[in-house]
């Protein structure tokens, strides 16, 4: 179980970002006093347009960055007292966080397994395992910066798994593949929950959150605006489909401004 208690992250800007922003401050609120709950057995997505806050969210959940302010349990450890049991139990995936182009993904899995202190024998079923289902058998041996997009994210996704963990955290991860790709990893995503897991994911795509997840959280400017199954989120805003039920709440927050 992932709990989130009041989460707040604010960075502190540079003048060349506050430049960027167009803004006189020089803090920017990427997370703003969120709260929520996600199970295992669940796919839980996170859903919000670039900049809401999800993937800053994702971070502080795996410890890559520390909230300024709130709460944080990953399978009952507090993320800030208790980091490294938390990343013992979390595959965490992101874009920003690439694989080093010069290692094959056989290497690669084999290092991340020590990493993580994965026996062996099971080292090498894991690597079986995944590496046939992701079809990387054949390209195990050559060097990341030869595969293709999908084939890097196959790979990633092999090696962020290679512990077996009870929860998994992908931030957008089906972003810039291919659909056949793309489908393949949603595929393996209600895999892990049919198997007990609690899966989290960052999307800005509606229609694979809905055929994807069982609960959603809409986060808008570091707030969550909304949470719950799509059935919910649907009545609750008298639409048909979960991309006019997201605009609904956008414009309701944003004050009907896109």
């Amino acid at each position: 179980m992932i709990e989130i208690k009041e989460l707040t992250k604010v960075f502190t800007l540079n003048r060349k970002m506050m430049r960027e922003m167009k803004t006189k401050s020089n803090k920017k609120v990427a997370v703003d006093h969120l709260s929520l709950k996600a199970e295992k057995g669940e796919i839980y997505g996170l859903l919000g347009p670039n900049g809401a806050g999800k993937t800053t969210t994702l971070r502080c959940i795996s410890t890559i960055i520390k909230p300024t302010s709130g709460e944080i349990y990953v399978a009952g450890h507090e993320v800030q007292k208790e980091s490294e049991a938390v990343r013992n139990s979390i595959g965490f995936l992101t874009s920003d966080i690439k694989l080093d182009p010069q290692f094959s993904p056989d290497y690669m899995f084999d290092f991340f397994g020590k990493l993580h202190n994965v026996p062996k024998d099971l080292l090498k079923r894991r690597k079986e395992e995944l590496f046939s289902y992701f079809g990387i058998t054949e390209f195990a041996h050559k060097e990341m910066k030869e595969l293709s997009t999908g084939m890097k994210q196959k790979a990633a996704i092999a090696v962020s798994l290679v512990h077996d963990p009870d929860i998994v955290i992908f931030d957008e991860p089906t972003n810039g593949l291919d659909i056949v790709t793309a489908r393949g990893v949603t595929d393996y995503l209600k895999k892990l929950r049919a198997d007990g897991k609690l899966v989290i994911i960052s999307t800005h795509i509606m229609s694979e959150a809905e055929k994807l997840c069982d609960r959603v959280g809409m986060i808008i400017d570091g707030a969550k605006v909304a949470e719950g199954t799509i059935p919910q989120l649907l009545e609750e805003t008298g639409t048909e489909n979960l991309e006019d039920a997201f605009f609904s709440y956008y414009w309701k927050k944003k004050g009907g401004q896109l």
